[in-house]
């Protein structure tokens, strides 16, 4: 009994002495700044931070569970807009809300994590450096702690810190996507021949021996861009805006033979881990392209092929397979919108 009372003073000597460092050398609450540069413009930057639906597509805080249950309300996007979460696998939930915009420049957001009715008040502003590069800043004031909490405030600059740094990635991965396509689609010049000089890339996809009957051949393209599809946005979760437009590879003449053998893939930024053995990831490595860019019926591309295979021979240039990466996603009994790109060397 002696030993007991003994241990109950030491744990009360011990708690007074916590409260009472923490009540006199912690501040109940933070106040801290977190700076980052992104080369994108202002305005593609800012759509990012002020729509909330594409806020939490790339904010580590919510892409890094895969229980997170969100629902959005509206206006969906700029001042008066919210979102309520709630993560059970993590035993968390909130609200976040936009209490006030300044196109392009500032955004004050307010965060009401679990039960606490104090609100975290993240002030975010944006800065232009150039046309194609903005500084974004993040103005952070955590709620007050009691005494008992207030160790918190030990790890809660870092934690912050590092959920930006990830959501930096998973930003630029994104906008990059989003600028590309913009500038795909506005690049568009249909039936003229060009020279382009392109990347690698990595794709995700499946390999495919079929047919070459007409209509079947797009039929079976069709089916296994859904295949695709429903696996990247699906099993791996994957936003639109986080890949790119789909590309079919194949053999540039095999258009004439009965059988015909693709890969069809979806453009990712990284590898990751697969499952299923129906996909597989391949490579593409930089190449000179001979481009045309083609709308209509799926059987009408050969045309359009024959041309860049024509112009490859004239230029006594060798060539490669041919990739046709589709602008609009394929749909079974509609024309295609295709980029045709054949890959040259001398």
């Amino acid at each position: 009994m002696r030993i007991f009372k003994i241990l109950t003073v030491i744990i009360v000597l011990l708690g007074g002495a916590y409260a009472a460092s923490m009540y006199y050398f912690v501040d109940e609450s933070k106040n801290f700044t977190v700076e980052k540069e992104i080369d994108y413009p202002v305005d593609k930057v800012f759509a990012q931070f002020n729509n909330l639906q594409n806020f939490t597509r790339w904010n580590n805080f919510f892409t890094s569970s895969p229980t997170i249950d969100i629902d959005y309300y509206t206006p969906y996007e700029g001042q008066g807009s919210a979102i309520s979460y709630v993560d059970p696998k993590n035993d968390t939930d909130g609200e976040m809300f936009i209490r006030y915009e300044n196109l392009n420049k500032t955004l004050k957001y307010q965060l009401f994590e679990d039960e606490n009715e104090n609100p975290t008040l993240v002030d975010v502003k944006f800065k232009p450096i150039s046309a194609e590069k903005t500084k974004i800043i993040w103005y952070v004031h955590t709620p007050k702690l009691s005494v008992w909490r207030r160790v918190e405030n030990f790890w809660t600059e870092d934690r912050f810190a590092e959920n930006i740094n990830k959501s930096m990635i998973n930003l630029k991965n994104s906008l990059g996507n989003k600028v590309e396509k913009d500038n795909q689609m506005a690049a568009i010049k249909y039936d003229s021949l060009m020279v382009e000089n392109e990347e690698d890339k990595l794709l995700l996809g499946i390999n495919v021996s079929t047919a070459n009957k007409k209509d079947a051949l797009y039929k079976n393209i069709v089916m296994n861009y859904n295949k695709v599809y429903n696996f990247v946005s699906m099993d791996l979760g994957k936003k639109d805006d986080e890949f790119g437009y789909p590309v079919l590879m194949t053999d540039a003449d095999n258009y004439k033979d009965k059988e015909v053998s693709y890969f069809l893939g979806i453009p990712l930024s990284k590898k990751i881990g697969v499952s299923d053995n129906n996909f597989n990831f391949r490579s593409v490595n930089p190449s000179q392209n001979y481009v045309m860019y083609y709308k209509g019926s799926y059987e009408g591309r050969i045309r359009a092929i024959q041309q860049l295979i024509q112009k490859a021979k004239k230029d006594e240039m060798r060539f490669g397979d041919i990739r046709q990466t589709f602008i609009e996603r394929p749909m079974e009994g509609q024309d295609v919108n295709l980029k045709l790109s054949l890959s040259v060397y001398k």
